[in-house]
């Protein structure tokens, strides 16, 4: 009697595994030459190119890490040189394909993004600014720099004022005849093949122009505040002309005592010692124009909520950056998601046209736009006031409540044209079955809106009104442009006013716009700002995922 056949006939013609395995491999293995062979990966020509870019990289490289050795930055030469090696080691050995894809990506993210996020959280919590930008060495140099009062007795230093690649320098004579020639921040060097006039002053130096009467009064400013150290030694001081021909011998007026680190004033007496606070002060807490930046801990912030100036004014900018932020999103959604209906009318003659001039003001510049717009909202002059309302004279940009109004107003022109794209695109991809279909049912046109189209748009379009919160939480070309976050307040000293939102306030307090510079303080509410549109945005993002599960 016959065994039965096990296997299955189908199984004889089916392929074997092994077999296969290995005939996917060496397909894979096949298009990989030809992919290297088409790229130029392992041939002759891509290895030059790739030789060619890299020497351009590391020669690149090899002058920053010279110049970081240089100004002994050792943390930053430390991470250039690992940056270094690591492109060079990704990019000469064999595969790790994504890695040389993706690495001038993660690189430039790393720089410009990253770097740029730590480096401002780290000014957050110093008090850098102005007269705190450096070290205290710098600080102690530069206070014997500028406080110089002339030596009673200084002699008389002949002067001529040359020039050079843009630069003015002083080239001195001194009584006993010796040339020398400095500029701001360059001691005196001796100069030995200086030309001299009759009378034994010098007057020229080879490769250096020497500048004539009318010159020097044309260059006046530059000139006199140039101050050429007479040495190395800040205490030895400085040589200063005010006519450009005559020049006498300055000392500073703080004389430093570098064992109790002290400065003394020679006139009054005065001592001033280190306060712990990057600065020099008296007993009476007056202290020296230049200070040095030091670690103040949560200080900054704790300034933000509780220094006078700032206290009142910061918690009315805040209410009005989340007004403004929410009635922009409000005002501009509305407006667009209006019009887009309105010309998605498959019966409208001419909706190509109309959809043009509605996005015309989102193609014009917003900081532009601005600019037009204070120019015709102008209490005196506007085109508003003058033309279409006959001379009135209505504050549209100097009343506190109308500046907002006007504000909210150019924002709502120059927002609605994006929502508008975003709604006209949003609507098109919902599927027409279920309007007809609701329409057959009897339900009405808002009905209709309400139930189906309304709920299915802002499932796509809420992830975009997020970011338009985020973006308008940040507006600063609209406020700094049309108002300059006027009009301002009268309780503080600071320049901040009614439609300031907080990243003007933070430009104000950056770059010192009423009191200085604070780069500390502008960067500790940088990080409020970062950590309110973060929890917002964070909130936002999943509210919106559970109008997905629901719909």
């Amino acid at each position: 009697m016959p065994q039965p056949d096990l296997v299955p006939k189908s199984s004889e013609n089916a392929p074997d595994p092994v077999s296969s395995r290995r005939s996917a491999a060496e397909k894979n293995q096949t298009l990989g030459q030809g992919a290297r062979q088409r790229f130029g990966g392992d041939s002759l020509k891509g290895t030059l190119i790739k030789i060619i870019l890299l020497g351009l990289v590391d020669a690149f490289a090899v002058y920053v890490l010279m110049m970081l050795f240089l100004s002994q930055s050792w943390g930053a030469l430390a991470i250039s040189a690992i940056v270094v090696l690591a492109i060079n080691w990704i990019y000469l050995r064999k595969g790790g394909l994504p890695a040389k894809y993706l690495a001038p990506g993660v690189l430039f993210l790393l720089v410009f993004q990253v770097l740029v996020v730590f480096f401002s959280g780290y000014i957050a919590f110093t008090n850098y600014g102005d007269g705190h930008n450096s070290t205290k060495e710098d600080a102690i140099a530069a206070i014997q720099l500028t406080a110089q009062k002339r030596v009673p007795d200084s002699p008389a230093y002949k002067t001529s004022v040359l020039t050079k690649d843009n630069n003015f320098y002083l080239l001195f004579t001194d009584p006993t005849g010796k040339v020398e020639l400095g500029s701001t921040g360059q001691p005196l060097t001796e100069e030995s093949d200086a030309g001299k006039d009759g009378t034994g002053k010098a007057n020229s130096l080879p490769g250096y122009s020497t500048l004539k009467f009318q010159e020097i009064v044309a260059n006046q400013q530059e000139i006199l505040k140039i101050s050429v150290p007479v040495s190395s030694n800040a205490a030895d001081g400085t040589l200063r002309t005010a006519d450009g021909s005559t020049a006498y011998q300055f000392k500073p007026a703080l004389n430093y005592d570098k064992a109790k680190d002290t400065f003394t004033d020679t006139e009054s007496g005065a001592v001033y010692t280190d306060n712990g606070k990057g600065a020099f002060a008296d007993k009476t807490g007056k202290t020296l124009t230049t200070g040095w930046k030091i670690d103040v801990g949560m200080a900054n912030f704790v300034k933000a909520f509780t220094d006078p100036s700032l206290q009142g004014p910061l918690l009315g900018v805040i209410l009005w950056t989340f007004t403004f932020s929410i009635a922009s999103v409000i005002l501009t959604f509305v407006m667009g998601l209006f019009l887009a209906i309105t010309f998605n009318r498959e019966d409208l003659r001419g909706k190509k046209v109309y959809r043009i001039l509605m996005i015309l003001p989102y193609a014009f510049p917003a900081f532009l736009s601005g600019l037009v717009w204070s120019g015709i909202l102008n209490p005196e002059f506007g085109w508003l006031n003058q033309t279409l309302l006959g001379g009135a004279n209505i504050g549209w940009l100097t009343d506190p409540f109308l500046a907002k109004i006007s504000v909210l107003v150019v924002n709502l022109w120059l927002g609605f044209p994006y929502m508008f794209l975003v709604c006209t695109g949003a609507l098109q991809s919902l599927p027409s079955e279920l309007d007809e279909a609701a329409r057959m049912d009897g339900a009405s046109a808002w009905r209709v809106f309400r139930s189906i189209k309304l709920p299915l748009l802002l499932v796509s379009v809420a992830p975009l009104l997020i970011s338009s919160f985020a973006f308008n939480f940040n507006n600063f070309n609209v406020i700094y442009m049309l108002t300059g976050g006027g009009p301002r307040f009268a309780d503080t000293d600071r320049d901040i006013g009614s439609t300031d939102i907080l990243i003007t306030l933070v430009y104000k307090v950056a770059f010192g716009q009423g009191t200085g510079r604070d780069y500390g303080l502008a960067s500790a509410l940088a990080i409020i700002i970062f950590i309110i549109v973060a929890t917002i945005s964070a909130i936002s993002f999943k509210q919106t995922k559970a109008l997905e599960d629901v719909n």
